[in-house]
């Protein structure tokens, strides 16, 4: 078995504490700006990578980031398991009996804001491929895998943001969230299908067969599973050294549930996400757990794959003025009257609808998790990904301004 060598080490134990720091730090200044941690972590990831510490410090930067292979592929293990961990704990936000309280309603919404993106995306990425940067020989699959991305909700983002403006327990508030978790739970469902029907897909088992597979492990989890993680908890919580034992085993299944996906042709992050729904929703896993599950990765982990997305491209030399345009303002648009019309459909009234549009066209981490893996398979070019990443930054930004504004309207 090949090990680290004795400067590999190093190499790879200063990567990662160069990460941890630096998106601590610019994390700290994001919330004193009153901005998500995330958007400083990216920042923090731009500022280590080959924009500007590769700018201004060439050796330096390669020394850390370029200079040892093996470290290399270490750290990407470190990047893949953050992913994975990522979706799990946006899994466990997903409450179904909110979704189910919703009911309808909640599935107008989702279902209009994410048709009218992924339609419009389409048709933009299949009739511009080149100046938009969508895989020329898999274009069918690049294209809607570019108004898939333009249409996914950042769940944590929005739940954050209308608990900033008091909205999170309104019937308005539950509307979004229910929405919300119906598009993540779609999103992840269609963006697992199309990448295996990719050139670059991964699956060996074919596409009808992954397809059925997913389709099964998705009903079975949410059913079956989640009665048999019902019936073990109380068990765990009992018998086990808490937290530890519920953590370990967490994780255990997490990982369990990921591999399957990625042994079938679906990328891993699905069966995380999956085995995040079916964990988060039952009712032994308490509200400490989630906070110590969720404290755990998204102080350790996340950061480590939010920084690492500004190692991978160079954002000055691969920014493209007119193809960030096109992402953020057709993205933005057809997400905020996709979510308006199916709000309109659903018979809410005006200014509450306007809310919700906004509320909806939240981007973020799933948004930037979705390009990152479409840009390593080859599907979309680094000019595309980087408009992905401000298009998630600007909504983000700009999403709890705007529901307050809207909250505030005399119609």
């Amino acid at each position: 078995m090949e090990t680290l060598n004795h400067k590999e080490v190093i190499n790879l134990l200063l990567q990662l504490a160069a990460m941890l720091i630096m998106a601590r730090v610019f994390a700290e200044i994001a919330r004193k700006l009153k901005q998500p941690a995330v958007v400083g972590e990216i920042l923090a990831g731009i500022v280590l990578g080959p924009t500007i510490l590769g700018s201004l410090m060439p050796g330096f930067q390669e020394y850390l980031f370029g200079s040892h292979e093996m470290s290399n592929i270490a750290l990407d293990g470190f990047v893949q398991i953050s992913v994975v961990l990522l979706l799990f704990i946006a899994g466990l936000e997903v409450e179904l009996q909110i979704v189910w309280s919703q009911g309808k309603n909640a599935l107008k919404i989702a279902v209009a804001s994410m048709v009218l993106p992924i339609i419009a995306g389409f048709v933009v990425a299949y009739a511009f491929p080149e100046f938009l940067g969508v895989n020329i020989n898999d274009r069918i699959v690049a294209s809607t895998f570019f108004g898939l991305a333009i249409g996914i909700t950042a769940l944590a983002v929005v739940a954050r943001i209308l608990m900033d403006l008091n909205l999170f327990k309104t019937q308005t508030g539950l509307l979004i969230i229910a929405a919300a978790m119906i598009v993540d739970v779609l999103g992840w469902i269609v963006f697992s299908v199309i990448l295996s029907l990719s050139e670059s897909g991964s699956g060996g088992l074919g596409v009808w067969p992954t397809i059925g597979l997913t389709l099964a492990f998705t009903l079975i989890m949410l059913t079956i599973g989640k009665g048999l993680i019902n019936k073990t908890l109380p068990w765990v919580n009992k018998k086990m050294a808490w937290p530890g034992g519920l953590l370990s085993l967490s994780l255990a299944i997490c990982f369990l549930a990921a591999s399957f996906t990625e042994f079938i042709g679906i990328h891993a992050i699905f069966g995380a996400f999956i085995i995040g729904v079916a964990l988060g929703d039952s009712e032994y896993l308490t509200e400490k757990a989630k906070e110590i599950l969720h404290q755990f990765i998204n102080n350790i982990f996340a950061p480590i794959f939010f920084v690492s997305i500004g190692l991978k491209v160079n954002f000055i030399e691969s920014f493209d003025l007119g193809v960030t345009g096109v992402i953020v303002i057709v993205g933005l648009l057809t997400k905020y009257y996709g979510a308006y019309f199916g709000s309109r459909l659903a018979q809410i009234p005006r200014r509450e609808s306007i809310i919700v549009g906004f509320g909806l066209s939240t981007r973020g981490s799933m948004d930037i998790i979705l390009g990152l893996i479409a840009l390593e398979s080859g599907l979309v070019s680094d000019s595309l990904f980087i408009g992905l990443v401000i298009l998630a930054l600007v909504s983000s930004i700009a999403s709890g301004p705007l529901m307050g504004w809207a909250g505030r309207l005399k119609i």
